[in-house]
């Protein structure tokens, strides 16, 4: 499948982009439609895309599935306000969703899902645990877990996990996974927070789709808090992609959303909440 065609708009992110009644949280969201299918792909933080799909005119009633990108929070946190009005669905994620994540800036603080998998299922949620690249679609297909495979792509050194009560650090996120779409012009990638490594994702994508090119992608990139010799690293190989489309936000960092406009010009786009996009672009 190679002419796959998709709308994405942003429902949740740390800005906002119209003052028309959209509201901002730390967190991200979005909804995808791609071959007539409607995909909810992370919840946010607070439960603000069902303001924001309302403001927007989008129905969420519509959702067919949901695709959680890992279990932090700030992907997750919405997923009660969005069950409660959707109702029973299939939830798409890692089996490590619920792994016990922390992030330790001053002292340590629970960064997980912040519900337990039992009161989500009670509430309709059909959990589907994926840890090989999965098609739900025809030219869709959930990551899977990502291979790490590039030596300077590092995990964030200030979070951690707890298994069986021992402190695994860094937090290694084997539930880290995006989602690959394919259109006639290319993959376009959507990004949780990208913590298996933005390039390791990308190479994946191109492995898993049969696909080498790569149109766009869009999302967290978890470059803000990485080592300046990755993002040089990383802003090269994105150079190297001929990319139409770039939409790096939330974890990516102000700084290194400004290096990136800067750097891709007209093919960047900033994406806050109440964002809207038609991919390809014509």
């Amino acid at each position: 499948m190679k002419d796959a065609f998709l709308k994405i708009a942003v429902l949740s992110e740390n800005t906002v982009g119209t003052s028309q009644g959209i509201v901002g949280e730390w967190g991200l969201s979005f909804i995808i439609e791609v071959n007539g299918m409607k995909i909810l792909f992370d919840t946010g933080e607070r439960g603000s895309l069902l303001n924001n799909s309302d403001v927007m005119g989008i129905d969420l009633k519509q959702v067919e599935a949901l695709v959680l990108s890992h279990g932090h929070y700030d992907h997750t946190g919405g997923i009660r306000s969005f069950l409660q009005y959707r109702g029973k669905l299939p939830v798409y994620t890692h089996p490590g969703l619920f792994a016990s994540h922390y992030a330790l800036p001053e002292k340590p603080r629970y960064a997980g899902v912040p519900y337990r998998k039992e009161a989500l299922e009670s509430l309709g949620a059909e959990f589907v645990f994926v840890k090989e690249s999965l098609e739900i679609t025809p030219g869709v297909f959930i990551s899977g877990e990502v291979p790490r495979k590039t030596v300077f792509e590092k995990v964030d050194e200030t979070l951690f996990c707890l298994e069986n009560g021992r402190k695994i650090s860094p937090d290694p996120f084997h539930d880290d996974m995006s989602l690959y779409c394919v259109t006639r012009e290319g993959i376009f990638i959507v990004l949780g927070c990208a913590h298996a490594g933005l390039i390791n994702i990308v190479e994946h994508a191109r492995e898993v789709t049969g696909e080498s090119r790569v149109y766009g992608i869009i999302g967290g990139t978890h470059l803000g808090p990485a080592p300046v010799e990755q993002q040089e690293a990383t802003i090269n190989y994105l150079k190297e992609l001929d990319l139409e489309f770039l939409g790096a936000n939330h974890c990516t960092g102000l700084a290194v959303i400004s290096r990136l406009a800067g750097v891709f010009g007209s093919r960047f786009r900033f994406c806050p909440a109440g964002s809207c996009f038609t991919i390809p672009e014509e």
